[in-house]
């Protein structure tokens, strides 16, 4: 408990709550603008990377349909990357663990599967890519219910029962999507792959939009929860000695967190450690109070996402790595340094 909420302890003023916030959006904001702008060109020394200029824009240049492609991308990695940022925030906090995430309780999973099993019986074919996802923000919403109604003992709902849940059901949710690959043909095995490995290529305006609404909401609402995930955060007998209503703040947060995660799914496919890096990364250079935690971290989960994209369709051009592979990549042994981090506290502890 004591290394979950360690972090910078300086008190949460009006002035430094403005002056944080308004730097991670500012840092967005030049992130976003620096993804529109870098692309890589092609002359006769080969590949480099290079920067649009101002005419890029005038319409009607080429440098404009560029940006006309480029731009949902980079919308749809700002706007993903905060709903999982955000989510993992608010996730931590609830379940007094630095280690939870969207992955860690099932919620991905069970989101993926449910977007393969609409591949698999055709949906995709019928009603394109919306179709898919609808079904991965049904998943996600299905998966917490059936989490919520595995871990729940009477009326509370211990975080190490949930955990255990949410883990013993990724599990069944990965072996049922193998499953599934398993009975396709070529095609659907070739479609589902690369929908599973998380990408924000062929990415359009309209998708962007369609999620913009329930992920912006939904941010808004944690955000106001932040003095009650606080509170949370010691404990639920502190939160309700402090007249939190534990049982609602806890549901409502556990079904903000699922419309998050479903919905980035659903537009950008499963993308993992973003939920955790940032909101862990933050929490010790801002300190642990969630009025400023989890704003700050979707700023910053837009940033990281942004980046990683950006690194994804320039490293390798012209052929794109998908970008839940590069956020794996530095998400991997970032989990290895917390996990290492939480033994050698818990061995502190034991010392007599």
């Amino acid at each position: 408990m004591s290394g979950f909420i360690s972090g910078s302890s300086q008190r949460l003023t009006a002035r430094r709550f403005v002056v944080a916030l308004v730097g991670c959006a500012a840092l967005a904001f030049v992130v976003g603008m620096l993804a529109l702008m870098i692309g890589v060109g092609t002359d006769r020394g080969g590949r480099h990377l290079e920067l649009l200029g101002l005419d890029a824009l005038t319409d009607g240049t080429f440098e404009a349909k560029i940006l006309a492609v480029r731009m949902p991308r980079v919308l749809a990695a700002l706007l993903v990357g905060g709903a999982l940022a955000g989510a993992g925030c608010a996730l931590q906090a609830l379940l007094r663990n630095p280690l939870a995430e969207p992955f860690t309780l099932g919620i991905s999973s069970g989101s993926s599967l449910a977007a393969v099993l609409a591949i698999r019986l055709g949906v995709e074919g019928a009603f394109g890519g919306a179709g898919v996802g609808a079904a991965a923000l049904f998943g996600a919403i299905a998966t917490l219910l059936v989490v919520w109604r595995l871990a729940r003992v009477g009326s509370a709902l211990p975080p190490a029962t949930l955990i255990l849940a949410g883990v013993t059901l990724s599990m069944f949710c990965s072996a049922a999507s193998v499953l599934i690959q398993y009975t396709s043909d070529f095609t659907e095995v070739s479609r589902m792959l690369r929908w599973m490995l998380g990408g924000l290529d062929s990415m359009q305006l309209s998708t962007v939009k369609y999620a913009a609404l329930p992920i912006l909401g939904g941010l808004v609402i944690l955000a106001l929860h932040g003095r009650a995930l606080n509170a949370l955060a010691a404990g639920p007998e502190v939160a309700a000695s402090l007249g939190v209503r534990v049982a609602r703040t806890t549901s409502v947060v556990f079904f903000l967190a699922s419309l998050l995660v479903g919905a980035a799914i659903a537009v950008a496919g499963p993308i993992g450690f973003v939920g955790l890096i940032v909101p862990h990364a933050l929490r010790a250079i801002l300190g642990p109070d969630h009025r400023l935690l989890i704003p700050a971290s979707v700023f910053g989960g837009a940033v990281l996402l942004t980046i990683c994209d950006t690194l994804a369709r320039t490293v390798t051009a012209p052929a794109p790595l998908p970008t839940g592979a590069v956020t794996a990549l530095l998400g991997g042994p970032f989990f290895v340094m917390i996990l290492v981090g939480q033994k050698r506290r818990a061995a502190m502890w034991g010392r007599p």
